[in-house]
């Protein structure tokens, strides 16, 4: 796809490390919403993203309208796309996110690992275009 890049071993190991993850979705209009502050986890070299509230969390339906935006975390600062990914990964995911989260307690990292927190699961791609 025109625009799409790869992310670098550095960006995905400082990301990958980072705790949290600042997250603005592109508006319609191309303009960012506010940010939003979420876990991130990486499964070999991608980085996913999963709202514990659900589909029917603001940021999470924020990253639907265009599919863009831009995240923070690590020291990274980078545009990116949002895409849909392979669920045969979920199971994955989740010892990604107990196995780096785990230390919070299991009343929180088990709201990222529900069937609808799974549902919203985002893979974040890198873009070489601005938002």
């Amino acid at each position: 796809m025109f625009g799409m890049a790869t992310w670098t071993r550095d960006e995905l190991d400082k990301i990958g490390k980072a705790d949290e993850l600042e997250i603005t979705a592109l508006r319609r209009d191309g303009t960012l919403r506010k940010p939003v502050i979420i876990w991130v986890v990486r499964y070999e070299d991608d980085l996913y993203v999963r709202s514990g509230y659900g589909r029917g969390a603001a940021w999470f339906r924020g990253t639907q309208v265009r599919r863009e935006g831009h995240i923070k975390a690590g020291g990274i600062d980078k545009n990116v796309a949002f895409e849909d990914v392979d669920h045969a990964l979920d199971e994955l995911i989740d010892a990604v996110y107990h196995r780096k989260y785990g230390r919070y307690g299991a009343q929180y990292v088990d709201m990222v690992v529900t069937p609808e927190a799974r549902s919203t699961t985002i893979k974040l791609v890198p873009r070489t275009t601005s938002p």
